[in-house]
């Protein structure tokens, strides 16, 4: 049936499917996986590492960037999609505060990026962004976590696990979540992402935003330390 509706991303099967746009969602759960958790004080990611060259400077290769002094992306799926989003959102929040005096909000940025995302899955000649991203930050005292997918829907969560296995570690969060805060946090992104991914700090980022700063990843001697504890417990 798809092999008559796959090639233009504009036309609908007879069953309501646009199969462009779930190929897309495809890459994205074939990319590595990432883990965002709000916490009461904090935004937590843990990120899966992805493999790198032996000669490649893995600095290179992150998940997390700044969009701007208040808000940050993660992303899983394709890095060169997600370079093209992210460019597009740094701009749209120095025209805002160059225009309003005043940085984005968090939910402007996750609109912005999710109304980009819809716009290439009913336009002719393109195809769907292969990236469904967490965009964090703070809004005065209150941590705001959102998800953007290829469709082009965005939601604020609690907790939420996107790219590889992500449907297993979202189950596991369904059970598991509770409202945290400080390195409690950080623990349960941990205990939830090495549901599926080896626990070693070789194979996962760990960033954390708190309020008026931005997001910095933790040493790796950190990270290893609480796998220790989660190993012992």
């Amino acid at each position: 049936m798809s092999a008559k509706y796959d090639r233009a991303i504009t036309v609908f099967s007879p069953d309501g499917h646009l199969f462009q746009v779930e190929y897309a969602m495809e890459a994205v759960k074939r990319g590595t996986t990432a883990v965002g958790i709000r916490g009461k004080d904090s935004v937590v990611v843990a990120v899966e590492r992805k493999a790198t060259a032996k000669l490649q400077d893995a600095n290179t290769v992150r998940k997390l960037v700044q969009l701007d002094e208040n808000t940050s992306l993660v992303f899983a799926g394709l890095l060169a999609d997600a370079r093209t989003l992210i460019d597009r959102a740094r701009v749209e929040a120095q025209s805002y505060k160059l225009t309003m005096d005043e940085a984005p909000s968090v939910e402007h940025i996750a609109r912005h990026i999710a109304n980009i995302q819809q716009k290439y899955t009913q336009s002719g000649g393109v195809r769907p962004f292969g990236v469904s991203t967490f965009v964090l930050g703070f809004e005065g005292d209150n941590p705001r976590l959102f998800q953007t997918d290829p469709s082009g829907t965005f939601s604020e969560w609690k907790a939420n696990a996107v790219g590889r296995n992500s449907k297993t570690i979202r189950e596991y969060l369904e059970k598991n979540f509770e409202e945290t805060e400080g390195r409690e946090t950080q623990v349960l992104a941990l205990k939830a992402l090495t549901e599926m991914v080896e626990p070693s700090s070789k194979n996962i980022d760990v960033a954390v935003m708190r309020k008026g700063t931005q997001a910095v990843y933790l040493p790796s001697e950190e990270v290893d330390a609480i796998l220790k504890e989660l190993a012992e417990a």
